[in-house]
């Protein structure tokens, strides 16, 4: 009788402790998923800052400038490093409150010949870590929704900005992103489970009512809308001159 109960007590915690390392299991792919979708919209992505640097050289003259620039949650720093080789007067800060991407962004920046002209450092968008009146441009690309308070991390900006200077702040695409490859970027991020989630007429209201708060009068909401790009989102940008 004795031994009829251990043999069931026996198969009992068999029987549970398949179930957990049957658990884990499920645990761990849906996690190795999740790493997988967020690479395949990184790389997705790539295609989107070459040209965004284009259009913010032309754009701001960044070619024949010098001084700081700071690209606000930066991540692995695409975008720094292909403004750093169009603007080799300025001297560019990656400022992001994930401090792990740093390690990449070094290398990036190093195999594109561009090392000595940036730099990295941990900034929360809400409280950054510069003085007023310190940096020549302020760009960021797709990070604000994820600043926990878009309207105070604004101000910050517009706090470490000099007088006269500009800040370009948005998600999504640059207006001379060719339509062919936008579309195939949306399309890729909807098969990742990526596809951008929000209102582009909602979100323009949001950062114009944020504008007035502030009391400036000096800005732009560009919706880039190119020629054959219907249906196809290019996102939303902000842009302003400190006064």
């Amino acid at each position: 009788m004795k031994r009829s109960v251990l043999i069931c007590l026996a198969l009992f915690i068999m029987g549970l402790l398949g179930g957990c390392c049957a658990t884990q299991r499920v645990c761990e792919t849906k996690v190795q998923i999740k790493g997988q979708d967020k690479a395949q919209n990184k790389s997705a992505l790539s295609p989107v800052y070459a040209p965004l640097a284009d259009y913010l050289t032309e754009r701001f003259d960044l070619g024949a400038k010098s001084g700081i620039g700071i690209d606000l949650g930066s991540g692995r720093g695409d975008l720094i490093v292909e403004l750093a080789q169009r603007s080799p007067g300025m001297h560019w800060i990656n400022a992001d409150i994930n401090t792990k991407v740093f390690a990449g962004f070094f290398n990036k920046a190093a195999s594109a010949g561009v090392a000595d002209c940036i730099s990295a450092q941990l900034a929360d968008a809400k409280s950054l870590p510069y003085r007023s009146n310190y940096a020549d441009i302020i760009v960021s690309r797709g990070s604000f929704p994820f600043w926990g308070g878009v309207e105070a991390g604004l101000n910050e900006v517009n706090r470490v900005l000099k007088p006269g200077c500009f800040a370009f702040i948005g998600q999504g695409f640059s207006e001379n992103l060719p339509v062919d490859i936008a579309r195939s970027i949306r399309e890729r991020q909807k098969q990742n489970r990526h596809w951008p989630h929000y209102d582009v007429d909602q979100t323009a209201q949001e950062l114009a009512d944020i504008m007035k708060r502030m009391g400036n009068k000096n800005y732009i909401i560009h919706r880039p809308q190119p020629a054959g790009s219907q249906g196809v989102n290019y996102g939303i940008w902000l842009e302003w001159r400190k006064e």
